[in-house]
């Protein structure tokens, strides 16, 4: 099921543009939207979700239109939605609270209900804390009660916000790879600033930088804009100078090896490496941002 925005637009009070006319087409299957905090990246799940109305602009998934009272009702019902912060009741243990979601989505015969919520408390691997309050559950595991109540429905489109933030890496994991496995059926949008929950998970993202998409393709894609600029050098603890982005450091004891993407003068004896997605993010972001601080440069006027 495909998405397409056109020409979207939120601006809150005070003409703070959260979304700058952005336009861009979601395919189905994983689909990653990648972007620093503050990108609107939270802004346009929440549109989608059918929580916020945009202040001009429109939206399709697959037929409906999303400008239209009606569609707009067709979509919640073919949504599911996982928000960064989604209240739970703590004395309530997982599997009364999936009922108790159940219910309110409309699944009023109660055998069918209760089958369904069993066979999500499989899927997301607590079946056997089911009875165990919420209150007991780690971050983790709260993700995945939220994984399992938007899924109730059996939705065509998954919307995920911010979903590993704050995870230790074993979780991260293993989030990643439920959400792999639901996109295999369904349209799953994923919204994170976490680079290696979207190289983990998706094939094409999209990039978001001030309220509009800088970029769209495919993981691969990203990672080549950076080739030829991502090199690996060597230094006795002073920090690369000039105009280079260090994307990581690591310390071997006598020495630091910086990985940096631009172009390092000679007398630094970089070596060439193989760009990543990360790599391409973050080349993406040094060169917008260089690009707006050069548009922002007075004029010299000749006299």
């Amino acid at each position: 099921m495909d998405i397409t925005i056109a020409h979207l637009t939120k601006v809150y009070r005070g003409g703070v543009y959260a979304l700058d006319d952005l336009s861009m087409t979601i395919p189905t299957g994983m689909f990653g939207l990648l972007g620093p905090n503050g990108a609107g990246k939270t802004t346009l799940m929440r549109i989608l979700a059918g929580i916020l109305h945009p202040s001009a602009g429109e939206i399709h998934v697959g037929e409906f239109d999303g400008g239209t009272r009606q569609g707009q009702n067709a979509i919640k019902r073919l949504l599911g939605y996982v928000p960064q912060d989604l209240g739970m009741y703590p004395d309530l243990n997982a599997e009364e609270f999936l009922n108790y979601i159940a219910i309110l989505k409309g699944m009023r015969e109660r055998v069918p209900r209760q089958q369904r919520v069993l066979q999500l408390l499989e899927t997301v691997a607590l079946s056997d804390v089911a009875k165990r309050p919420l209150k007991a559950f780690s971050g983790g595991m709260k993700r995945r009660v939220g994984i399992a109540q938007a899924l109730l429905n059996d939705p065509q489109l998954l919307i995920v916000d911010e979903p590993t933030a704050g995870l230790d890496p074993e979780e991260r994991i293993r989030f990643r790879n439920l959400l792999a496995e639901v996109g295999n059926e369904k349209t799953v949008l994923l919204s994170t600033h976490i680079v290696e929950d979207i190289a983990q998970t998706c094939h094409r993202l999209a990039v978001m930088k001030d309220g509009k998409v800088i970029f769209t393709g495919t993981t691969s894609e990203l990672a080549n804009i950076s080739r030829g600029k991502v090199w690996m050098l060597m230094s006795s603890g002073a920090k690369p100078q000039g105009d280079l982005v260090v994307v990581s450091t690591i310390n071997l004891g006598n020495a630091l090896q910086y990985r940096v993407v631009g172009m390092p003068p000679a007398e630094l004896n970089a070596l060439p490496a193989e760009p990543t997605l990360e790599d391409g993010y973050v080349w993406l972001m040094h060169t917008r941002a260089s690009a707006a601080r050069r548009d922002d440069q007075p004029e010299t006027i000749m006299q």
